[in-house]
């Protein structure tokens, strides 16, 4: 026994190792450095407790980013998720061209995000992009979607939303695809309608399903940052300033490392939040087969 035991820890270690140096150990040095002042040149940190987070609570920038973050979440997570379903319930029935279609729905997420941004960019170029050139016969002026503070944040989430939800289509298919054909022919026998079948037995078989594409959704409305650093840098006046651009301007562009270490403790406990709100809340009201 104790070798079968050595033997699995031998097996797990260099993954162990890699997980421990790469996350859980830069984990705790962000929260010890978000604890200190920034260094700068012969001048060491220095241990100021919790003032870095008071600093944060008047912060105008840091607020904003946080409204901006809670719009793009709440716009692209639900948006996303009922997309990607649909999506394969279409590409789950015999339609002409499924394999084609199929694909076109997966193609965006093959894309790299920096290449989905500059096409996006061309999509969104006043008098030149693709909208302006469709809106033109109707009567539609020259627009700044970009430079626009009411239309700049819409467009990052048509771009998250375009990109992601042939990727959570994947899980819902192959979900679907999965289901017993037996289920569907009886409630055909039943004389169930196709939006009963779907809400009394598709839409619950679905939820583990559902449940792991919400964790993904969330996670992915508060880490993806490379369309915001190609098309808008933020901007226009912080309209597009998202949580982990914020980090990454400090960190980065501004060299404050305990702005940016305070604002990743403080990104980490919300996902923190938010990952036990939905495996100790929504976990529970899911039945696993």
């Amino acid at each position: 026994m104790r070798k079968e035991t050595l033997q699995a820890w031998a097996l797990i270690l260099p993954a162990l190792l890699l997980l421990v140096a790469f996350t859980h150990w830069p984990a705790v040095a962000t929260l010890v450095d978000s604890f200190y002042t920034t260094p700068k040149g012969s001048r060491p940190p220095r241990f100021v407790g919790l003032e870095n987070f008071t600093d944060l609570w008047t912060d105008p920038v840091f607020w904003r980013a946080m409204h901006n973050n809670a719009i793009y979440a709440i716009a692209t997570i639900p948006i996303s998720i009922v997309l990607a379903l649909a999506m394969a319930l279409a590409v789950n029935t015999a339609i002409p061209g499924r394999a084609l279609v199929r694909m076109a729905y997966f193609t965006p997420t093959m894309l790299p995000m920096i290449a989905v941004a500059n096409i996006w960019l061309f999509f969104f170029t006043p008098d030149y992009g693709l909208f302006d050139q469709i809106l033109a016969p109707f009567g539609g002026g020259r627009h700044n979607w970009l430079g626009d503070t009411a239309t700049a944040l819409p467009a990052m989430i048509a771009v998250a939303v375009w990109k992601e939800a042939g990727f959570f289509m994947l899980f819902f298919l192959a979900a679907l695809q999965a289901m017993p054909p037996d289920l569907k022919e009886a409630a055909n026998l039943e004389g169930s309608s196709r939006w009963n079948f779907f809400r009394r037995v598709t839409l619950p078989l679905l939820m583990p399903t559902t449940l792991f594409v919400l964790v993904n959704a969330v996670i992915n409305a508060f880490r993806l940052v490379d369309h915001v650093v190609v098309m808008t840098r933020g901007g226009p006046d912080n309209a597009t300033t998202l949580l982990l651009y914020y980090i990454y301007e400090a960190g980065f562009r501004f060299w404050d490392t305990a702005l940016a270490s305070t604002l990743t403790v403080v990104l980490l406990i919300l996902l923190g939040l938010l990952a036990w709100l939905q495996f100790g809340v929504l976990g529970k009201r899911i039945h696993y087969r």
